[in-house]
C-alpha cells in the first residue's frame, strides 16, 4: 500500500522492543501495521469495522484482553 500518511503508536506503548501497533487514517480507511515491522503487511478497516473492533476491545478488563475475545 503506498502513500504518505501521519501513523500513531498506541498511547500505551513505552517504545524499545515491546509489541505495539500503529494506526493510520487514509482518509477513507484505517491503516494498521506491525511498529516492529514498518515496511511489512498493511491491515486496512473501514471505519465502520474500525469503530466495531475499538468498541469490543474497549467493553473487555485490560487484564482479559486475549486474542480469542475478538
Amino acid at each position: 500500500m503506498g502513500g504518505s500518511w501521519s501513523w500513531r503508536k498506541g498511547s500505551t506503548s513505552t517504545g524499545g522492543d515491546k509489541d505495539c501497533v500503529e494506526v493510520a487514517w487514509t482518509g477513507r480507511t484505517v491503516l494498521v501495521r506491525d511498529s516492529k515491522n514498518r515496511p511489512g503487511p498493511v491491515v486496512a478497516f473501514t471505519p465502520a469495522a474500525w469503530e466495531g473492533f475499538l468498541g469490543t476491545v474497549s467493553d473487555l478488563p485490560p487484564s482479559g484482553r486475549t486474542t480469542t475475545d475478538l
